[in-house]
């Protein structure tokens, strides 16, 4: 559903009750008037022996888009199901504004949070109209059924649905249904909408359009975002806020940005999209936090990670893709750009140039270096590689 309404525990059924813990009951019960900031501090969820969120802190700003970004198995649904009063945790606490939603003694029921979700299957009632399904979060006291039909329909036509009201969930697309669920989701004016992947099922062309539906509405709302992917490209163009997620740690918060200039980790940088990795030895240091790196295949210039420390010259390079530049062996070089020599060992059309396969000299590969103009199979070629385009890392 939407709006949740399941959970594991009850405020009836919390485990230990107190004074102390009967007023946050009662404080949480009241749904809070304004966007509050979340904090998720020192949170720690384990499955038998395995855990699975390991220390986490994060704080979302009201109003703020925050995306998990990170692999299956990294923590991100459970992160997410926990803010939503989906799951309990062993440690920790989850506060909305003042209030304790989640710690090791007490436990908010889900429809006490006004938090909505939006599910990566849709998790439509085929038995109900579009307009039902929709109106359903509005079944509470204080909303009048002329409110609740004059809400229904004006997020219908926002999301532009208006006309299949009282049609089923079975007659629509997928992209249809999932407009239905995030129109279920904004609808009653929550102060957090969650979001659990929920264009991973959608054709790609599908998922351009919903990503800029969702960032449109949702900050039109102004409710707060909590979305997870382990897409980078849709993490980037979503977020204002990105955490990054691997094996239960919350290893980076920053900016899209900043993520990806200064990624604090080799995982970090591996994620978030690299072409390939160069492994060399520092031979100059430059100003700026800069180094010159001497690889197999030439010389590059690096950037450090603000988090991390050279202790040694054995480095290894993450390279980006987007900046690099591929030109004839006898072009003329810009002074600010290395040059590696390598070859084209394949060559992929994308519609507005194409993406090719780069053999260095050295052996190593960069994969998804990006060409207006097609290069042949087999052809040498001079890499152009600018400074911003490298980060370095102490070796592994």
């Amino acid at each position: 559903m939407s709006t949740i309404s399941e959970s594991t525990t009850t405020l009836e059924d919390r485990s230990v009750s107190s004074p102390q813990q009967s007023t946050t009951v009662r404080a949480a019960s009241t749904s809070l008037a304004n966007p509050s900031r979340i904090v998720i501090d020192d949170v720690e969820k384990s499955y038998a022996e395995h855990r699975v969120l390991d220390g986490i802190h994060l704080n979302i700003e009201p109003g703020q888009f925050t995306v998990l970004l990170g692999p299956s198995g990294s923590g991100k649904s459970t992160l997410l199901r926990c803010v939503g009063g989906l799951e309990k945790i062993d440690e920790g606490h989850i506060r909305f504004g003042e209030v304790t939603m989640n710690s090791a003694k007490v436990h908010v029921a889900p429809e006490r949070r006004n938090v909505s979700m939006v599910f990566q299957d849709f998790a439509l009632w085929p038995h109900m109209s579009i307009f039902d399904n929709v109106a359903f979060s509005l079944q509470k006291p204080g909303v009048a059924k002329d409110q609740r039909r004059r809400a229904v329909t004006e997020i219908l036509e926002r999301v532009g649905l208006a006309d299949f009201a009282a049609r089923y969930p079975s007659t629509l697309s997928g992209g249809q249904q999932q407009r239905v669920s995030l129109a279920r989701a904004l609808v009653g004016a929550p102060n957090m909408i969650l979001f659990d992947e929920p264009l991973s099922s959608l054709d790609a062309h599908l998922r351009e359009r919903l990503r800029i539906e969702i960032a449109d509405l949702t900050r039109e709302a102004g409710s707060s975002v909590l979305y997870i992917t382990h897409d980078q490209v849709e993490a980037f163009a979503l977020a204002d806020v990105i955490g990054v997620l691997n094996e239960g740690q919350l290893v980076q918060v920053a900016s899209p940005e900043e993520i990806y200039r200064n990624p604090a980790t080799p995982f970090v940088a591996r994620f978030t999209g690299v072409a390939g990795e160069l492994d060399g030895d520092v031979v100059e240091s430059i100003a700026g936090g800069r180094v010159t790196v001497r690889c197999a295949g030439g010389v590059v210039h690096a950037r450090v990670s603000n988090a991390n420390a050279l202790t040694d010259s054995r480095v290894r390079v993450f390279v980006r893709a987007a900046p690099l530049r591929i030109t004839a062996p006898d072009a003329e070089q810009r002074n600010d750009h290395a040059r590696l020599a390598g070859r084209v060992v394949d060559a992929a059309f994308r519609g507005r140039g194409y993406e090719h396969v780069i053999e260095l000299d050295g052996g190593e590969r960069l994969l998804g270096v990006f060409s207006e103009e097609r290069w042949s199979r087999h052809e040498n070629i001079t890499l152009h590689v600018p400074g911003d385009a490298c980060i370095a890392f102490a070796r592994e």
